[in-house]
């Protein structure tokens, strides 16, 4: 396909764009030029109608970095580098039921995440994304302000730990690697890599409280910023069909598996690309 059937076009005005007209099996240069800038502008892009193998799913994500091989969620048999979502009919709990980005909880956080669907319910099972550009833009310069000296600490020990949410839920025997939970350090306020823009670099799932202070004294001003950053004006919600396709900046959104039903199964493959140090 050439470039000039290549559409981007927003979700809604609040988050994400899909990008039309391209074939994730076989990109041109030029239709992977257009690929990038959306992915830059909106944090979060998807397309429709692919037909990727698991192969062809890899060999695009190694077009943009290196793999991060996951360390807790269950891996595709024959592919190490697809980590498996998967809901069976008769759990009860999903896997990022949630506001959260993944791997927030590393030294140096994921890039991003590749998310195809391979089984899905009739109904239900959308995806919510919000856009972290847009909430910290919508923050007052005396909050901004204040915020642009702190530091959070994100953990994955309450989440995939020996005591975590996880190991406690029907969902305990798709998870491994418990021993391998930890902590790191990171701005409140990044600029972002690629755009240059300033975002908002907290979720609910991982960040336990800001550095200097207690959980306790941190809970208050967290809490404020959860429910600012998943105002409806700086969301959208995707809603999964056979070939589609989410590629999402884990630096410049958040995501949130909705879980609505219950009694079918879902599953998804997602690739990880590893990233580098926020600043």
């Amino acid at each position: 396909m050439g470039l000039e059937t290549t559409i981007v076009r927003k979700l809604t005005p609040g988050c994400g764009a899909e990008v039309l007209g391209v074939d994730l099996a076989n990109p041109s240069n030029s239709e992977m030029e257009t690929i990038r800038a959306a992915y830059r502008d909106y944090g979060v892009i998807f397309f429709r109608d692919q037909n990727l193998t698991p192969e062809e799913h890899i060999a695009f994500a190694r077009r943009w970095g290196e793999i991060d091989i996951n360390k807790f969620f269950p891996a595709n048999g024959g592919h190490p580098e697809i980590a498996e979502v998967r809901k069976e009919k008769n759990q009860l709990v999903n896997v990022g039921g949630g506001w959260h980005t993944d791997h927030s909880y590393d030294q140096e956080p994921a890039m991003g995440s590749i998310l195809v669907a391979r089984e899905l319910p009739d109904a239900g099972g959308d995806t919510l994304f919000a856009d972290m550009y847009k909430a910290y833009e919508a923050l007052s310069p005396g909050l901004k302000k204040t915020l642009e000296g702190l530091r959070a600490v994100h953990s994955n020990a309450h989440v995939f730990g020996a005591a975590g949410a996880y190991k406690s839920s029907d969902q305990a025997a798709g998870f491994k690697g418990e021993n391998l939970v930890g902590e790191a350090v990171h701005p409140v306020v990044i600029t972002h890599p690629l755009s240059g823009r300033k975002a908002l670099y907290v979720n609910p799932a991982f960040t336990t409280h800001f550095e200097g202070w207690t959980p306790m004294e941190s809970k208050p001003l967290l809490d404020y910023l959860y429910v600012h950053a998943s105002r409806p004006e700086f969301t959208c919600r995707f809603e999964w069909r056979d070939g589609s396709v989410a590629f999402w900046d884990n630096r410049a959104t958040w995501h949130f598996a909705v879980n609505d039903y219950h009694g079918e199964k879902r599953l998804m493959h997602r690739i990880t690309i590893a990233g580098g140090p926020l600043q």
